[in-house]
Protein backbone atom coordinates (compact mmCIF):
# COMPACT_ATOMS: atom_id res chain seq x y z
CA UNK A 1 0.00 0.00 0.00
CA UNK A 2 2.84 2.28 0.75
CA UNK A 3 3.89 2.22 -2.72
CA UNK A 4 0.60 3.12 -3.91
CA UNK A 5 0.33 6.47 -1.69
CA UNK A 6 4.25 7.30 -3.02
CA UNK A 7 3.03 6.78 -6.35
CA UNK A 8 0.06 9.06 -5.76
CA UNK A 9 2.13 11.74 -3.38
CA UNK A 10 4.47 11.81 -6.55
CA UNK A 11 2.22 12.21 -8.70
CA UNK A 12 0.41 15.44 -7.44
CA UNK A 13 3.45 16.86 -6.18
CA UNK A 14 4.81 20.12 -7.38
CA UNK A 15 7.92 21.33 -6.39
CA UNK A 16 8.38 19.49 -3.52
CA UNK A 17 5.25 20.17 -2.46
CA UNK A 18 1.65 19.18 -1.78
CA UNK A 19 -1.54 21.22 -1.07
CA UNK A 20 -3.11 19.77 2.09
CA UNK A 21 -6.31 19.07 0.40
CA UNK A 22 -4.75 16.94 -2.00
CA UNK A 23 -3.09 14.78 0.99
CA UNK A 24 -6.21 14.54 2.60
CA UNK A 25 -7.50 13.36 -0.82
CA UNK A 26 -4.79 10.83 -1.62
CA UNK A 27 -5.83 9.35 2.06
CA UNK A 28 -9.90 8.80 1.65
CA UNK A 29 -9.32 7.82 -1.76
CA UNK A 30 -6.77 5.22 -0.43
CA UNK A 31 -8.64 4.65 2.88
CA UNK A 32 -5.37 5.41 4.83
CA UNK A 33 -4.78 7.54 7.49
CA UNK A 34 -3.62 11.15 7.28
CA UNK A 35 -1.09 10.51 9.14
CA UNK A 36 0.12 7.89 7.12
CA UNK A 37 -0.04 10.19 3.50
CA UNK A 38 1.86 12.46 6.06
CA UNK A 39 4.66 10.11 6.87
CA UNK A 40 4.78 8.92 3.13
CA UNK A 41 5.26 12.17 1.92
CA UNK A 42 7.64 13.37 4.92
CA UNK A 43 9.89 10.26 3.64
CA UNK A 44 9.89 11.48 0.54
CA UNK A 45 10.68 15.07 1.16
CA UNK A 46 7.72 16.61 -0.36
CA UNK A 47 5.89 19.00 2.29
CA UNK A 48 2.26 19.36 3.02
CA UNK A 49 1.33 23.16 2.62
CA UNK A 50 -1.80 25.27 2.89
CA UNK A 51 -3.25 23.12 5.97
CA UNK A 52 -5.81 24.59 7.64
CA UNK A 53 -7.20 21.84 9.44
CA UNK A 54 -3.44 21.19 10.70
CA UNK A 55 -3.81 17.48 9.79
CA UNK A 56 -0.63 17.21 8.68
Amino acid sequence: MKDKIEEEIKKKAIGGRLPCTVARMIAENLCVSYKTVGKVADRLKIKITNCPLGCF
